[in-house]
């Protein structure tokens, strides 16, 4: 039995349609620094929201961009932080069974004066209103390829908006690594984590799904409610801009994607199946027709990095790229980068260049320096699969 996010929230208000951030709306995020709470404060600090945070954590390295920024933060928390002659008008929240008690004084004081309680994840999604929301979702590789995606963009020209649940190198986000970025391109592209319906706010015109195991049995009863969960979310896609069908990237080499690409069959969106090796385009379809496929292959490896062939992006160019990552798993993540990218018209020259001159993001297989010949990286990842693909790479 799955749970939702106002199930286990502080009794945070359900996901909705997202709408625009007013100029001047005043927004509070409480747990600012967090990974997602603190690009969300920036978001709408960007969107033109009058925007503060608290958190009693104090710094962390997600804060810097926000003191940059002029954000008031408080490193406590307290009621009278939604008091006051100009209270906010909502605040966004931090999951309660995460990061805040459930009776916290603060989120109860603005329940009582009626302030309405969201995740912090309905203020990014409020914050890519009107534009084409790209979402990257998986239970592996959501951070490398979301990050990956908006370093490709950037050298393509496009200038997405984003938010990703690592830090974004400084040359991505203005001299400081963030983990929002603010573009004028129309792209904003946002990682989706499933956990306790946290991917529910965003109704994304393009998705990518990664790969797809049971993951946070405290949430998920299985690994059929996991599936069962991307399916509900992939079925809200909405059109983007240009008003075209919703467009799914799956990594069908992952069979928890590939069966859920096979319950897509009434779908009305496009599917684009990526994989390493390839599968028939038949295997994979929807109401819009046979699935577009974009096949690769490795045919170099070290621990320098992987040289991959790709096809399918064009219809008349093989792309090979040498990547700057190393492991099966980051060759796959790239594919699904390139498919996105070329959903998104960025050329093969543009394709190419971002999957080679990639500079990683924090936290994920980051190489931190050698001595006596061992060489020591961090790694965020904790799932037996991660920690396999990782120690394999």
């Amino acid at each position: 039995m799955t749970r939702d996010a106002a199930a286990i929230g502080a009794g945070l208000e359900p996901a909705r349609d997202p709408r625009p951030i007013r100029a001047g709306e005043r927004i509070h995020v409480v747990g600012a620094a967090g990974a997602g709470a603190s690009a969300a404060a920036l978001l709408a600090h960007w969107a033109g929201a009058e925007t503060s945070g608290c958190d009693a954590g104090g710094p962390s390295p997600y804060t810097p961009p926000l003191e940059a920024a002029g954000i008031r933060l408080q490193w406590r928390h307290d009621p009278s932080h939604v008091a006051g002659p100009r209270p906010p008008n909502r605040l966004a929240v931090t999951k309660a069974l995460t990061a805040v008690a459930p009776d916290h004084p603060e989120l109860a004081a603005a329940r009582a004066a009626g302030i309405p309680l969201e995740p912090w994840q309905q203020l990014v999604a409020d914050a890519a209103f009107g534009r084409t929301l790209v979402a990257v979702a998986g239970t592996h590789g959501k951070s490398t390829s979301a990050g990956w995606l908006v370093h490709l963009l950037v050298g393509a020209g496009l200038d997405p908006s984003a938010f990703v649940g690592a830090l974004l190198p400084g040359a991505l986000t203005g001299g400081i690594p963030a983990t929002a970025r603010s573009g004028s391109g129309d792209a904003f592209v946002v990682e989706a984590d499933e956990y306790a319906g946290n991917f529910d706010p965003y109704r994304p015109a393009i998705s990518l799904v990664t790969s797809l195991e049971w993951d946070h049995p405290d949430v998920f009863a299985d690994r059929e409610a996991v599936v069962v969960a991307f399916e509900r979310w992939i079925r809200r896609s909405r059109a983007g801009a240009a008003e075209e069908p919703p467009t799914l990237v799956a990594n069908v080499g992952d069979p928890g994607v590939a069966e859920l690409v096979g319950r897509l069959a009434d779908w009305q969106g496009t599917i684009v199946a990526v994989g390493l090796g390839g599968r028939p385009a038949a295997n994979f379809a929807s109401n819009a027709g046979e699935a577009r496929v974009v096949d690769a292959r490795i045919v170099a490896a070290d621990r320098g990095g992987t040289t991959i062939e790709i096809d399918g992006l064009d219809d008349h160019e093989r792309i090979t790229a040498r990547l700057p990552t190393a492991g099966r798993h980051n060759a796959a993540n790239a594919l699904g980068v390139a498919a996105v990218a070329a959903v998104l018209g960025a050329t093969p020259a543009a394709i190419r260049n971002g999957l080679e001159s990639f500079p990683g993001v924090g936290r994920r297989l980051e190489r931190k320096g050698e001595a006596a010949g061992v060489v020591v990286y961090d790694d965020y990842g904790h799932h037996p699969t991660a920690i396999r693909e990782t120690i394999a790479a």
